[in-house]
């Protein structure tokens, strides 16, 4: 058995549904709906976790790209209070620029996440870290397909891994959203303002948890638009040689990032690092 394996659930193979008939956002290629045929394979449960990460630099002295950067992105609100003037990205700045920020140092209080939140997911990896721990692990990223096909836990054609239910800012929390209004007002009334646990909430069908929300998940593909429009195909060019990301996160609302969908889809350059951005594992049987 792949040495990280354990913590593992099985993913039947199956003709799996990607995409989708109903697109909220046309020109990340949400649509249309295909199917594509999976073998079996076995995915983590959950996202790779700050605990098990530490174990994968213990054994191999691995050193993530924020680390050889000597800093990473870390949303507005997150900064911790010791750090100092921070520089924010153009149009989005809420996102500020941190030195010393990395998977360890997540919001540059100098807290070693590993201790401190060992059961949380690891951020701040790029898709090459990423990379790079799968291939340690004896596994893999997966593919969209894998992804979709999993995240639907058997449901079939539904928008959420737990069905068509939407959550709201009120009473419907399953899944680690933004209540509020973005990017200022976190109402946190799901029970977390940041990434929360990373076995949080009801597991999908499958035992997955998290699929959606949460951290955005690397797959293996790269972003790419399958569509005609011309918006689209411009899109498409101005994010050349970016990589697919899936699942949205706890910074995702519907007014704003309504990418908390199955079928919704997002990619950012394979050096990124944020903290909203992790990963997880898939095994081949």
């Amino acid at each position: 058995m792949p040495r990280a394996d354990a913590g593992a659930v099985n993913i039947p193979r199956g003709r799996a549904l990607v995409g989708t008939r109903r697109p909220v956002i046309p020109d990340d290629g949400e649509g249309p709906l295909r199917h594509k045929r999976v073998a079996p394979f076995r995915m983590g449960a959950s996202t790779v976790t700050n605990a098990e990460f530490a174990v994968f630099v213990a054994e191999t002295g691995f050193r993530t790209e924020a680390e050889r950067i000597g800093w990473s992105f870390v949303f507005h609100s997150q900064v911790a209070g010791r750090v100092g003037k921070t520089e924010g990205v153009a149009a989005l700045e809420w996102w500020r620029r941190v030195d010393g920020a990395f998977w360890r140092d997540i919001d540059g209080a100098g807290e070693d996440a590993a201790r401190a939140r060992p059961d949380h997911p690891v951020v701040h990896v790029s898709w090459n870290d990423a990379q790079a721990y799968a291939r340690w692990a004896g596994g893999r990223l997966p593919s969209e397909a894998e992804w979709e096909h999993a995240a639907r836990g058997g449901l079939g054609d539904v928008r959420f891994p737990w069905g068509e239910a939407e959550p709201d800012d009120d009473a419907h929390f399953p899944c680690n959203i933004w209540q509020g209004r973005f990017p200022h007002d976190n109402l946190g009334l799901d029970g977390h303002l940041f990434a929360a646990p990373a076995r949080s909430y009801a597991p999908n069908g499958y035992g997955l948890y998290n699929m959606v929300g949460n951290v955005w998940e690397w797959t293996s593909e790269p972003f790419a638009v399958r569509s005609l429009r011309r918006t689209a195909r411009a899109h498409q060019l101005s994010r050349r040689g970016e990589r697919l990301l899936k699942g949205g996160s706890h910074l995702c609302h519907k007014s704003y990032c309504f990418r908390y969908r199955i079928a919704a889809r997002s990619g950012n350059t394979p050096d990124s690092t944020t903290t909203h951005q992790g990963f997880r594992v898939v095994w081949d049987v």
